[in-house]
């Protein structure tokens, strides 16, 4: 780990690609600023509890302030050329029409260019754990070890998973199990050989099928346990026809080569259900609740998405939400009858209306999307069961 360190305070100039060659020492990996230091005021004002930060009451903006507390995040700035800057449009469309709706303002940020496919094999070492103003998860910045690895590919951003840390050890199994990684597995042959010899007699030839299976059968559930040993460990990723039953999972693809799409956010986690017997396909219960079919040779990360605690957080203030992007959100009743289908008259009152949006869509639990073979062509096909609505989702059914 120390050689690590050392490589990251001074990268040579032929790890990284010829476009930042030039660029200082800072660009790849940042230093905390030195001349930086803790404020004696904020130090005496923060009361720290067990899971979260709280401020004592001197202002209105921090009376109700709640942090999670996340003592292992990096405080420094993340690797330059692994950044992109972000141009902010307001919500609004190539055409200038506003189509997401309280949007704008905010801090400057810079895009984090995570990799969702990981398709990179071998050990790559958690060097930091960092903060991602664009996503509610941490992030993991990675160390590949393979000498033959420059730029890109020698560092790269992941979503970190609850519990890592800086100096542990993940892989990526996505392009299947290496030969010799396990003694005893041979994933393509499938532990499906010829049992009996051409010149055997039938008797003989059965007999030696027979024990010849039963050894096949031990070693492979030896050879399997071992597997699981060695590969579910969190943030390695791995193809669901590896993955057992009731294993949490997160980021997973709907692609065998495509990157993964589902479940990343902060604190959620999806899980496997079932394995179909001679199936393309595998049972997902995500986030939601709904189980859904994913295709065997797709992959996931082992785990659950770092930051659980961040649902749970308070702003404190209006002024932080606009520091974030958020603009500020109008109630339907305090407009006017042409801008809402609650406004007008007098007082604040509906008028015995139900409640809808400002396009006039129904809220408050209306389905607005048609299910099974009323709704779009092949829309549910691949869900097994649609998410708890109602009563079924707050336990009352």
């Amino acid at each position: 780990m120390s050689s690590l360190l050392r490589s990251l305070r001074a990268p040579t100039l032929s790890s990284v690609p010829s476009r930042v060659s030039q660029l200082p020492h800072r660009a790849y990996v940042t230093e905390i600023w030195k001349n930086t230091k803790k404020s004696e005021l904020s130090t005496a004002l923060a009361r720290t509890k067990d899971l979260y930060k709280t401020y004592k009451p001197v202002s209105p903006g921090i009376r109700h302030l709640r942090r999670p507390l996340n003592p292992h995040i990096y405080p420094g700035r993340p690797v330059r050329f692994l950044t992109i800057a972000k141009r902010k449009n307001g919500g609004r469309n190539n055409h200038g029409r506003i189509t997401v709706r309280h949007r704008g303002g905010g801090h400057r940020q810079r895009i984090r260019v995570i990799d969702y496919k990981r398709e990179a094999p071998g050990i790559h070492d958690v060097v930091r754990i960092e903060y991602d103003p664009n996503r509610s998860a941490h992030i993991a910045l990675l160390f590949n070890r393979d000498p033959k690895a420059v730029g890109n590919a020698k560092w790269s951003y992941i979503i970190a998973t609850e519990g890592m840390r800086a100096g542990d050890e993940v892989r990526s199994f996505r392009q299947g199990i290496p030969d010799g990684f396990i003694p005893g597995f041979d994933e393509t042959a499938g532990f499906e050989e010829q049992l009996a010899e051409e010149h055997a007699s039938e008797e003989v030839a059965a007999a030696a099928a027979a024990a010849r299976a039963a050894a096949e059968q031990n070693a492979e559930s030896l050879a399997l346990g071992l597997l699981r040993s060695l590969t579910l460990k969190p943030g390695n990723v791995l193809p669901l026809r590896l993955i057992p039953i009731g294993t949490v999972i997160n980021t997973i693809s709907l692609k065998p080569n495509g990157p993964g799409i589902l479940v990343r956010s902060a604190g959620t986690f999806g899980q496997i259900v079932a394995q179909e017997d001679k199936s393309r396909y595998v049972h997902v219960r995500l986030q939601s609740g709904e189980v859904r079919k994913v295709l065997r040779d797709c992959c996931a990360t082992i785990g659950k998405v770092s930051n659980p605690l961040w649902k749970n957080r308070s702003l404190g203030k209006a002024g932080r939400s606009r520091w974030l992007g958020i603009r500020p959100s109008v109630r339907g009743v305090a407009m006017n009858a042409n801008d809402h289908p609650h406004g007008g008259g007098r007082g604040k009152s509906k008028s015995n209306k139900h409640p809808v949006s400002i396009w006039g869509w129904g809220t408050k639990g209306t389905r607005t999307r048609k299910p099974g073979s009323k709704g779009p062509k092949n829309s549910n096909k691949m869900v097994v069961r649609e998410r708890p609505r109602g009563k079924e989702k707050r336990g009352l059914a």
